[in-house]
């Protein structure tokens, strides 16, 4: 499907819309055992709700969800709704994985946690683009992660404008009707199912989209929202008139710049013991040289037991920007560049290499990428064409060396999925919330700017921010004593303080850092 003419000319959904669940039945909640015993402290189940909100007596939508319940019922305030970004993550999944460590016990004594897979995601109807998932991956398989060279942007542009064609032709009626508006009717329908006068919500990145899009529908629903690795909703959606495909107008490419940037010099400053790049030299040297290198030469670790792995120029720039999400995992990510910094390599460093690139890969296994495709492009005005990709990809990447070109390439499906549905909220993004709300960003956020956190609070009457004086995607989630113990003011009192700034409990490239998260995949929230 084609961008309409009334899209390119910005007259889709740009208006306020209408709430339009107020007729909509409010679905009864039968919660049952999630079915495993890792699982036994959360609840699990379906809803269904109407698939357009223009006909709420229609088809309907099945949204799943799950609940950890709170700890102490006698003092349970009510429950906390939560996106982990995307789009296109699941908040099942996320609630099962880091309910109990995201939240501090406070919080959990108040609120039964809640995470809701959004339509078209995980087990909530998913979007799908063929018949089955070894189908899906075998067509991506054969496209590099962005493309770099003219041939490959030729080929890169046909072949991922048939996967775009593909998900419509499986998925199209799923899909425009996946827009943030009708996520955020849904959220209020489950509000109201779990018996909640008002909505206590936490989203990060996409997320913070989720609740400003909640927020401008759902005004006097509000009790308290937290918003963390804000998108700012006008250059998100295209309200402001950017003409660049969405991905890159969010500025996530400059950021993740300035993030590579301290990645470098804490490297270098913690020298060979703690980051293994600074023992082949200066690590801004090393790995400039070693990704132009990978341009014409891919290199191919072959661990023992394992199938080899063939590392691209366009693979390791996916790689170095999901390794920036997590300061615990920058030693592993400068020993993976060391590695393919160098011609030769043990079987050992091979196996840890391998190891780290599939951890990573894990965290981005869900049902299908067209699930992204909804929001990211129902959501947002894009009047590109796909002629114009390379140059605009070549702009782009003359302001961010390397992450330019990947996040403008990103934007690529939106030409053949626009937003046809006028239920999709697209602006003004000017909020009417009179409940104060708690706007978070970190300073060196790879994927949502910090310079996007006060315009993005100044949309809200009564907003306030506060800052973690570190780096992350999302300032708030396992960061330290100092910022949990503002998230949890906010949440139990709905007390916070405009400008309050948190430094890390511990920096990058320390022992401390990789002993206070083992793990690091819990919180996935890239656009």
């Amino acid at each position: 499907m084609a961008l309409s003419v009334a899209a390119l000319l910005g007259l889709t959904g740009t208006t306020a819309a209408a709430p339009r669940s107020s007729s909509a039945p409010v679905p009864k909640i039968d919660w049952q055992s999630c079915g495993e015993l890792k699982l036994a402290d959360f609840q699990c189940a379906t809803v269904e709700v109407p698939t357009d909100y223009d006909n709420p007596d229609g088809e309907t939508t099945t949204i799943a969800l799950t609940r950890l319940p709170a700890t102490n019922p006698e003092r349970r305030i009510g429950s906390l709704f939560t996106n982990p970004g995307g789009p296109g993550y699941s908040g099942v999944e996320f609630v099962q994985a880091a309910g109990k460590i995201a939240y501090q016990p406070s919080v959990r004594e108040h609120f039964d946690i809640i995470g809701f897979d959004p339509r078209g995601v995980g087990a909530s109807d998913p979007v799908t683009c063929f018949a089955n998932a070894e189908e899906e991956a075998a067509a991506l398989a054969r496209m590099p992660q962005f493309p770099v060279t003219s041939a490959e942007e030729k080929r890169f542009t046909r072949d991922m404008l048939a996967f775009a064609r593909s998900c419509m032709k499986r998925s199209g009626d799923r899909i425009v009707h996946a827009s943030s508006a009708n996520v955020a009717r849904d959220m209020d329908l489950l509000r109201a199912a779990v018996g909640d006068k008002k909505l206590t919500f936490a989203g990060y990145s996409y997320g913070t989209f989720l609740g400003a899009t909640y927020a401008k529908l759902f005004p006097h629903n509000v009790r308290a929202l937290v918003l963390d690795g804000t998108l700012e909703p006008e250059s998100y959606s295209g309200y402001n008139g950017d003409p660049r495909p969405v991905v890159a107008r969010i500025g996530s490419g400059p950021a993740a710049s300035r993030t590579y940037g301290e990645f470098l010099r804490l490297c270098k400053a913690a020298g060979p013991d703690q980051c293994a790049l600074a023992g082949l030299g200066d690590p801004r040297t090393v790995m400039e040289h070693t990704l132009e290198r990978l341009k014409s030469e891919p290199v191919t670790i072959d661990p023992p037991d394992e199938p080899p792995v063939k590392i691209t120029y366009s693979d390791a720039v996916v790689q170095l920007f999901l390794g920036l999400y997590f300061p615990s995992e920058w030693p592993a990510l400068a020993e993976t560049f060391a590695t393919l910094a160098t011609p030769s390599h043990t079987r050992k460093e091979a196996t840890a290499v391998s190891k780290y690139l599939s951890t990573l890969r894990r965290s981005e296994d869900y049902p299908s990428d067209g699930a992204a495709l909804g929001p990211m492009c129902v959501d947002t005005l894009n009047t590109f064409r796909p002629r114009d990709l390379p140059a605009l990809a070549a702009a782009e990447d003359a302001k961010a060396p390397h992450f330019g070109r990947l996040r403008a390439w990103g934007g690529l499906p939106c030409a053949v999925i626009g937003n046809e549905d006028d239920d999709a909220h697209l602006g003004d993004w000017e909020q009417t919330v009179d409940k104060p709300v708690l706007v978070i960003g970190s300073r060196f956020d790879p994927a949502t700017p910090y310079e996007a956190t006060r315009p993005f609070a100044d949309k809200f009457p009564n907003a306030r921010v506060a800052t973690l004086e570190g780096w992350a995607h999302g300032g708030s989630f396992l960061q330290g004593k100092c910022m949990d113990s503002l998230v949890t003011r906010y949440l139990v009192e709905l007390k916070a303080t405009d400008g309050a700034s948190c430094k890390p409990d511990v920096l990058p490239f320390t022992k401390q850092a990789a002993e206070r998260f083992p793990e690091h995949a819990l919180l996935a929230p890239a656009p």
